[in-house]
C-alpha cells in the first residue's frame, strides 16, 4: 500500500479496530514506506486517547467506539505534512501508557490469563510495536524518555510472553544508541534481563539479535561492560559466535560479534574471553564474507591483541595472512580495525616477520592515502611498531616510493588524531639518519614548528610549580575543554615533542626550530599534567639546548622552574633529559660569564 492510499483508508475509517482485530493494524507498522508506518503508529496510539491506563481496555470496551473524529483531528494536527514529522506529545505519552501492564499478566502463561489480562497483554504488544516503529526518530526517543518509558520497558522486558518481549527488545536496541537511554538501561537493571534473554533456548533468533545489538550499543560504557560480565553475558556470546547455525544468520552474527568487540575493551572481559578460548573462534570468522561481521570480528581481535599472549595465539592460528589480505579492501570501518590489530601484532617480532613477508607494511602505508581520517590515523599508528621491529627498517621505509613525502604531507591534516599518530610515526622514521635527511628535504621542520605553535594555543589547565589563583582557576574552569579533547591534545603534544627531538639530529634542524619560534610554545607544554608529555618535552628541550641561541630563548621562556621540578621525578628518562637541558643552559651561562670576566 502506498502513502496516499493508506491516508484515504485511514480517514474513511476503513481499517478495522474492533477488539478482535486490533492487533491486525500492527502489520502496517512494518511497511517499507516511513510515512505509512508512522501513520498507522499514530492510528494505534490515537485509540488510547481519553484512557488513563490500559486497565480500562477490556472485552467490554469496544475500541471501535473511540470517535473517528479524534483520530482525524490527531492526524491533521500531527500528520499534516508530507515530511512525516514525529507524533505529538499526546500520542507519545499514550503510547507509553499502553505499556503499563501488571506484573502478574506479564509473568502468567497466556492460557491462564483472565480475558481482561489477555487484552492488556495484547494491547501492550500493539503499543510496543508502535513505539518500536516510532523509536526510529530521535525526537520520538526523547519524548518517550520524558514520558517515563524506561521504567515501563524495564518491567515489560521481564515478561514470559515473547510477542511482547521482542518488540520491547527492538525498541531498546533502537534507543540504546542514545547516551541517556544507555544510562537508563544500566540503572534500571536491564543488563541482567538482556543476558537472560540472550541465554534463553528459543527458535526466535530475532530476540537474540536485539539483545546482542543492545549490548553492542551500550557496551561503550565501562560499567555496562562490567555488568555484562558479572551477569554471565560473555559465555552466551561466545557460545553463539561458534554456533554454525548462528554463523549462517548474518544479522545475528554481526550483532553477537559486535557485542564481543565492545565487551573486549575491558581487560577483565578479555581474561574471561581467553578462558572461553575466543581467539580461535574469531580467527575462524575471518573467512566470513559479510563486511559488518568482519569489521566486528577484527575489532574484537584488536582489543584482545592488546594482551601479548593473544598475539601469539593469533599467529599460531594463522590469523595474520587473512588480516593482511583484508588490507586490500575499501570498507573504511573494516580498514580502521585491521590497521589496529596488525599494529598490535607488530609488537611481537615473530608476527612482524610474517607481516613483512606478506608485504603488509607497504599495504598499511598505502592506507595513508585513504580519505577516511580514522583510517589514516590508525595506519600511521600501526606503522610505529612496524618501523621499530622490522629488520633493516630504514631501508624498508626508503623502498616505499613516495612514502616519506606522503607521511610528511599528513602534517597538514586538520584532524588532531591523525596529527598525533603521524608525529609518532615520524619520531620512529627520524631515528634513521638517511630517512631523517629525506624528510628534512620534504620540509618536516617548518611543519613541525608550525604545529607546535598551533597546538600551544590550546592551553592545558594545570600549571606545574605554582598554584593557580582563584581568578585564574575560575577562568580556567569556564573555558576548560572536555576531558576527551584534553587527552587528545596531550597525546599530540607527547608525540610532537618526540618527533621534534628526533629531528634535531640532522644538519641545522636544531637551529631552525629555534629560528622558527618553536621554543616558547614547546616550553609551555611542560605545564601539562600528563607525565608522558613532560618526558618527551624535556627530551626535546634537551636536544634543542645543543644550540646556544635556543638556550637563551629557553631561559627567557622560564624553562628553568619546570626543569628544577621535573629533575626530581621518579622517571629516570625525565630526570636525565631535565638534567641535560639544565646542564647545557648552565654551561652557556658560565661561558658568558667567563667571556665577560676576560673582557
Amino acid at each position: 500500500m502506498n502513502k496516499d492510499g493508506a491516508r484515504r483508508l485511514y480517514q474513511r475509517g476503513g481499517v478495522p479496530f474492533l477488539n478482535s482485530e486490533f492487533i491486525k493494524a500492527q502489520t502496517f507498522l512494518h511497511a517499507d514506506n516511513d510515512s505509512v508506518r508512522d501513520l498507522y503508529s499514530s492510528k494505534i496510539l490515537s485509540l488510547s486517547i481519553r484512557l488513563t491506563s490500559t486497565c480500562e481496555i477490556n472485552t467490554l470496551t469496544s475500541i471501535s467506539k473511540v470517535p473517528e473524529a479524534i483520530a482525524c483531528i490527531q492526524y491533521n494536527e500531527q500528520r499534516g505534512t508530507e515530511a512525516s514529522p514525529p507524533c505529538g506529545p499526546t500520542a507519545k505519552h499514550c503510547g507509553v501508557d499502553l505499556l503499563d501492564v501488571s506484573r502478574t499478566a506479564l509473568m502468567t502463561p497466556m492460557d491462564d490469563l483472565q480475558p481482561e489480562e489477555k487484552q492488556q497483554v495484547l494491547v501492550a504488544k500493539a503499543g510496543a510495536e508502535a513505539l518500536w516503529s516510532l523509536s526510529q526518530s530521535t525526537k520520538n526517543k526523547e519524548a518517550m524518555k520524558k514520558a517515563g518509558s524506561m521504567r515501563l520497558l524495564a518491567n515489560l522486558i521481564k515478561s514470559i510472553h515473547l510477542d511482547v518481549v521482542i518488540p520491547i527488545m527492538g525498541t531498546i536496541q533502537q534507543c540504546a544508541s542514545e547516551s541517556k537511554y544507555q544510562l537508563g538501561i544500566r540503572t534500571e537493571g536491564m543488563i541482567a534481563d538482556l543476558v537472560r534473554h540472550l541465554s534463553t533456548v528459543t527458535t526466535r533468533t530475532d530476540l537474540k539479535k536485539h539483545c546482542a545489538s543492545a549490548i553492542f550499543r551500550c557496551a561503550e560504557d565501562e560499567q555496562t561492560r562490567d555488568l555484562v560480565r558479572q551477569s554471565g553475558g560473555l559465555d552466551p556470546l561466545v557460545k553463539l559466535a561458534k554456533d554454525p547455525t548462528v554463523q549462517l544468520d548474518k544479522p545475528l552474527l554481526a550483532a553477537v560479534t559486535g557485542a564481543i568487540w565492545k565487551c573486549a575493551i575491558s581487560p577483565a572481559n578479555v581474561r574471561r574471553f581467553d578462558d572461553l578460548n575466543i581467539m580461535p573462534i574469531l580467527v575462524g570468522l575471518l573467512k566470513d564474507e559479510n563486511e559488518e561481521v568482519l569489521t566486528n570480528v577484527v575489532g574484537g581481535l584488536a582489543e584482545c591483541c592488546k594482551h601479548p599472549e593473544n598475539r601469539t595465539v593469533l599467529r599460531l592460528n594463522d590469523g595474520i595472512p587473512p588480516l593482511v589480505m583484508l588490507l586490500n579492501g575499501t570498507n573504511a570501518p573494516l580498514l580502521q580495525n585491521v590497521a589496529l590489530v596488525l599494529g598490535e601484532c607488530a609488537h611481537e617480532m615473530e608476527s612482524m616477520e610474517i607481516i613483512d613477508q606478506l608485504d603488509g607494511v607497504r599495504l598499511i602505508w598505502s592506507l595513508l592515502k585513504n580519505p577516511d581520517t580514522l583510517v589514516q590515523a590508525n595506519a600511521a599508528w600501526a606503522l610505529c611498531p612496524c618501523i621499530q621491529n622490522a629488520k633493516d627498517s630504514g631501508e624498508m621505509v626508503r623502498s616505499f616510493v613516495g612514502g616519506l613525502e606522503l607521511i610528511v604531507s599528513l602534517l597538514r591534516s586538520e584532524d588532531i588524531k591523525v596529527l598525533a599518530c603521524v608525529c609518532a610515526a615520524i619520531a620512529k622514521i627520524a631515528l634513521d639518519r638517511e630517512n631523517l635527511a629525506v624528510i628534512t628535504d620534504h620540509g618536516v621542520v617548518p611543519m613541525l614548528a608550525q604545529l607546535v605553535i598551533t597546538i600551544s594555543s590550546r592551553k592545558p589547565t594545570v600549571v606545574l610549580g605554582r598554584k593557580a589563583s582563584k581568578e585564574e582557576g575560575t577562568k580556567s574552569n569556564s573555558s576548560q575543554s572536555s576531558p576527551t579533547d584534553s587527552e587528545e591534545d596531550d597525546r599530540l603534544r607527547q608525540h610532537l615533542a618526540d618527533a621534534i627531538a628526533n629531528c634535531c639530529n640532522w644538519g641545522i634542524n636544531c637551529h631552525e626550530f629555534g629560528r622558527l619560534g618553536a621554543i616558547p610554545p614547546l616550553v609551555s607544554y611542560m605545564a601539562s599534567k600528563d607525565k608522558n608529555v613532560h618526558r618527551t618535552t624535556a627530551y626535546a628541550l634537551h636536544q634543542l639546548s645543543a644550540d646556544p641561541f635556543n638556550c637563551i630563548t629557553m631561559h627567557h621562556s622560564g624553562v628553568v622552574a619546570y626543569l628544577l621540578e621535573t629533575i626530581g621525578s621518579s622517571d629516570e628518562k625525565l630526570q636525565e633529559a631535565s638534567a641535560g637541558c639544565l646542564s647545557n643552559i648552565r654551561k652557556l651561562a658560565l661561558s658568558a660569564e667567563r667571556f665577560k670576566y676576560n673582557q
